[in-house]
């Protein structure tokens, strides 16, 4: 009965984010004291050299206190690119290149599930 209620208490909400060739996993999760945490995951799909494929995964833990500051500083990191990509010729989302042609995201059809 104790790894039923565990494994109720463990994960409490997950949100996966397809995001070109990556996904994230935001997992919020309780420790045994009821607390919560969030897990964020980095899935890419790899292939090996003899054409089977693996997903490789990254995985950071973020607890409640440090909420705060992790999205400040992500915040400042993100203000920081967007000034950055607007001083240069490509401007941050932008669809067109410097030369006026559209841009494409590269889509691999393999990547998707049927």
């Amino acid at each position: 009965m104790d790894g039923i209620e565990n494994s109720d208490r463990e994960e409490i909400f997950s949100k996966a984010v397809r995001a070109g060739k990556r996904t994230y996993f935001f997992d919020v999760k309780s420790t045994k004291g009821n607390d919560y945490y969030l897990t964020v995951t980095e899935s890419k799909k790899r292939f090996n050299d003899d054409g089977t494929f693996r997903y490789e995964k990254h995985k950071l833990f973020l607890y409640k206190e440090d909420f705060e500051k992790f999205l400040e500083g992500l915040n400042e990191a993100i203000d920081k690119i967007k000034t950055l990509k607007a001083d240069s010729p490509d401007e941050f989302n932008d669809n067109e290149s410097h030369t006026g042609e559209k841009k494409f995201t590269n889509i691999d059809f393999e990547d998707l599930e049927r």
